[in-house]
């Protein structure tokens, strides 16, 4: 009998002291709306937004969120920008009940020959869900909080942060903050472990002082919650993500803000291993890659780090769970969501169906779970990172290879226009007749484009040298502004 018992629990016991590894990806999808067709946002109406944008945008998300666990996904998702529905109830959507209720039909049926006014009512995250689940991602709990703000803030919230999990949850909070979408906190538990998850979208406008006014008071939002939590615990398990709306090194790169929020108020920093020690509590993951690596989206020529992954001590012990040292990355793939400057394929409205991704490209790292139970003893580290001086990293566009890259707009595939959508980004050479007007441009295939630089000196010295009527060549990148059709000239070396 002894024997017998001794057997089970050498049976059971390599069970439980399994670490578990999961993967936790924070995702800003620019955008993802139903298609009810009512928006707040006027480009998000049937005018501009049709069933079939919405079913392009969700297959897109999901083509990336398979890209993690072998096309798995990954376990934990924070997403950013889906619409709050304007049709909905009261009471939550009862999101298996609408998986089960179109088991036999797929999202493109959906959205396409099969739509009715019923999947018009269906809200963005559940359109999400099913379309995931239909390429394989599957077992997903959605906790999407409540649509409230702070009575001190002007305008209606048009979008939402909303967490996908596998893991059972065990409360979802909201918390209302100045000018910006609700703090979200979710708590679930990996393994009988706690784990606390909260999804950020921040006032927006990074560099702008008087918009840093709104991120402070966001920041303190989620700092008195999180010290709520410390004070009973040190070291909680706690993942803070989202879009910030501000960089990992704001009070440097910005020094004419006398008070940031991300680094001043939430207190994110770089130095790895001062986590351990009693004041300095959060590590953020971008100091994980090189500062030339650092970029997850790009503003005016200029690598941006607005998406956040930033992680308290206790992800550093041996208890509960645990951070993955030096699994923090950003991905993009080319040929997917990355284009061939490098740069995220973000969503364009052009076509029938719409294409691209998003204006951001998501950001990951990878987590476990440790059996020791030992708060005291803290992760061995490589690397281990320090704060480095400020830094802003420009795209260099001299380093495209055009040779390679560049299209012939007149050799394109037949059916295939530069006005269908599917060439929105893409590099062209182009050779034309410049065309009469105030306005650079440039004739093509019988239709003219403008042409346009962020370099002001550029812009004038192309002006100046080209009269209408002359030949001009440079190499262009093919895109809309306020709809209309143009040629981005990314640096003086596009020119020939």
């Amino acid at each position: 009998m002894h024997r017998l018992r001794l057997l089970g629990l050498l049976l059971v016991l390599p069970v439980l002291l399994t670490a578990r590894p999961f993967m936790v990806v924070v995702y800003n999808v620019e955008n993802l709306f139903d298609a009810d067709g009512l928006a707040m946002f006027e480009d998000y109406q049937p005018a501009r937004y049709s069933k079939a944008h919405v079913l392009t945008k969700l297959q897109n998300i999901t083509r990336t969120l398979a890209l993690f666990e072998k096309g798995r996904g990954p376990d934990i998702i924070l997403l950013n920008e889906i619409e709050v529905d304007l049709t909905d109830g009261v009471a939550l959507p009862d999101y298996e009940g609408i998986l089960r209720r179109y088991s036999r039909q797929n999202i493109t049926d959906m959205l396409g020959a099969g739509f009715t006014p019923e999947i018009g009512d269906l809200p963005a995250e559940a359109l999400l869900l099913k379309a995931m689940h239909d390429a394989g991602l599957k077992g997903y709990t959605v906790v999407r909080p409540e649509n409230v703000k702070s009575p001190d803030s002007k305008g209606a919230l048009a979008q939402r942060c909303v967490v996908f999990t596998r893991f059972p949850v065990k409360h979802s909070r909201v918390y209302p903050t100045l000018d910006a979408r609700p703090i979200h906190e979710v708590l679930v538990e990996v393994d009988g472990a706690p784990l606390y998850l909260f999804n950020n979208h921040w006032k927006s406008g990074a560099s702008n002082p008087e918009t840093e006014t709104a991120r402070v008071a966001n920041a303190r939002t989620l700092r008195d919650r999180l010290d709520e939590i410390l004070r009973v615990d040190p070291n909680a398990d706690i993942i803070i993500g989202g879009d910030l709306n501000s960089q990992y090194n704001q009070k440097q790169r910005y020094p004419r803000l006398k008070e940031t929020g991300i680094n001043d108020v939430l207190g994110s920093q770089g130095n790895e291993l001062a986590v351990r020690g009693a004041t300095r509590d959060l590590y953020n993951l971008w100091f994980e890659l090189p500062p030339a690596e650092r970029g997850s989206d790009v503003f005016r020529g200029e690598w941006g780090t607005l998406m956040h992954l930033i992680i308290s001590r206790g992800l550093y012990d041996y208890r509960g769970v645990q951070y993955v040292d030096n699994s923090f990355g950003v991905a993009k793939v080319r040929d997917l969501n990355m284009d061939d400057k490098g740069l995220p394929i973000r969503w364009s409205f052009a076509g029938p169906a719409g294409s691209g991704f998003s204006d951001h490209f998501p950001i990951y790292a990878k987590f476990t779970t440790v059996r020791d139970n030992r708060a005291d003893r803290y992760l061995s580290l490589r690397n281990a990172s320090v704060e480095t001086a400020p830094s802003t990293y420009s795209v260099d566009f001299a380093k495209v290879d055009l040779a390679k890259v560049a299209l012939d707009p007149t050799q394109l595939p037949a059916g295939v226009s530069l006005r269908d959508g599917s060439q929105t980004g893409k590099i062209f050479r182009v050779v034309g007749p410049v065309g009469k007007g105030r306005r650079l441009t440039v004739g093509v295939g019988g239709d003219y484009y403008d042409v346009w630089s962020f370099d002001k000196d550029l812009r004038d010295r192309l002006r100046k040298e080209h009269k209408a009527g002359q030949t001009i060549r440079f190499h262009g990148e093919l895109g809309q502004y306020r709809g209309r059709w143009q040629f981005i000239i990314r640096d003086a070396s596009w020119v020939k």
